[in-house]
């Protein structure tokens, strides 16, 4: 790892986490929600995103980026903790060890050498926040208040976690895998962050230990050296800055899988404004969600002329079938062409040619997954603010 990169680390944890630069509040953005106003903010392997709060760090991607093409560019890439302690000093690529043990037949202590030795896999796929989109809940719910900029997508290069639980040897007592990662509490009594996942998923093929985002390493936000990745689910399990894998034969009963992160366990994940859900279950995989990033809320397009809208998809890892465009509020809907398709978690691109009239339209558009889920007219209600899926709408007026 060179120097250079080490130094940057450094400077980020001597500014605090509260700027990292001296013209932090020199830019400013308004999110299309109530006290929406946020800084754009730049962090040392970063461009300027918009800072959600600083302590921890929550930095969330301007939508504009999204339409500069599927894959998310690394500098661009949101960034989300839970504790505010973070190993800026403490990681030596040279030293780093990923140690795998619990309920398997022979402990593990790896280098990021060993595991690169060990078969090297690519996997495009969609990394988002459970709260992405929390901002337009109403009524409103605590928790960060994100915009839809929660998310992107990137080209991930590791290791599938099922050869390294292979190399150790899983018990059959197993049931769990837990995942910790080198981030901790700043204040005694905060629960360290760790999460599982039931021994099948762990074992998919699909789940990776990666170091390599886009044919770089991971930047240190987002996970440098090494980090769990989940594809289809919230990144809530993307563990990141990893360094313990424990097998587990009983489940994991820690603060942030029995009290955090959690839905109602119905079969809309929905309750009523102020009840109690029956039930909760853990989250678990992205609903189908699409977003128009050709043209922003209050933008001007020419009136009676063809503009090509193009925006993307994508679901928790079935693929998208369909997407639809309606230039007038829903009434009325058309097939968008699909773009490339970089694999099922990944986003899928799309463009529709519309004309538009002169005057305001609302443009909306909806997806439909191959498993057959098409987004909601209205978002289901939560407490937590999460899976927000709902058809989104953009005002534009043509002159």
């Amino acid at each position: 790892m060179p120097d250079v990169k080490r130094r940057a680390w450094l400077q980020l944890a001597g500014a605090g986490l509260f700027g990292a630069g001296t013209k932090s509040w020199a830019q400013t953005i308004e999110m299309p929600f109530e006290n929406g106003e946020r800084p754009l903010v730049a962090y040392p392997e970063k461009r300027r995103l918009i800072r959600l709060t600083s302590r921890p760090p929550l930095l969330e991607t301007p939508m504009a980026v999204f339409d500069e093409g599927l894959i998310t560019p690394n500098d661009a890439f949101y960034v989300r903790y839970h504790l505010a302690n973070l190993p800026f000093d403490s990681i030596d690529p040279a030293t780093f060890r990923l140690q795998v043990k619990g309920a398997v037949a022979e402990p593990l202590s790896l280098g990021l050498n060993e595991l690169r030795g060990m078969g090297t896999v690519d996997l495009v796929a969609v990394s988002q926040c459970s709260g992405n989109g929390r901002g337009f809940f109403k009524p409103r719910v605590a928790g960060g208040q994100a915009g839809n900029g929660l998310m992107g997508n990137a080209r991930w290069t590791g290791v599938p976690l099922t050869t390294v639980l292979a190399r150790a040897g899983v018990q059959p007592s197993a049931v769990q895998v837990r995942f910790d990662g080198l981030d901790g509490p700043v204040m005694d009594g905060t629960p360290d962050f760790a999460k599982a996942l039931m021994l099948d998923h762990a074992r998919d093929g699909d789940v990776l230990l990666a170091w390599a985002m886009n044919g770089a390493d991971l930047p240190f936000l987002n996970g440098y050296p090494l980090r769990l990745v989940v594809p289809g689910c919230f990144g809530t399990y993307w563990v990141k800055h990893l360094n313990e894998i424990t097998v587990l034969d009983k489940p994991l009963d820690n603060f942030w899988m029995t009290n955090a992160y959690r839905i109602p366990d119905n079969d809309c994940n929905c309750i009523t404004p102020g009840a109690a859900p029956a039930r909760t279950k853990p989250i678990g995989r992205f609903k189908v969600r699409s977003f128009i990033t050709s043209v922003s809320d209050g933008a001007q397009v020419r009136a009676n002329a063809s503009v090509v809208l193009r925006g993307i998809a994508f679901d928790g890892g079935s693929g998208i079938r369909q997407v639809q465009l309606s230039a007038n509020g829903g009434s009325m809907w058309t097939d968008a062409k699909l773009g490339q398709d970089l694999g099922r978690y990944s986003f899928r691109g799309w463009e529709a040619p519309t004309t538009l009239a002169a005057g305001p339209h609302t443009l909306q558009v909806r997806a439909v997954s191959n498993a057959g889920e098409m987004q909601p007219v209205e978002q289901p209600w939560n407490p937590a603010g999460y899976l927000r899926n709902v058809i989104e709408s953009t005002t534009v007026n043509a002159a």
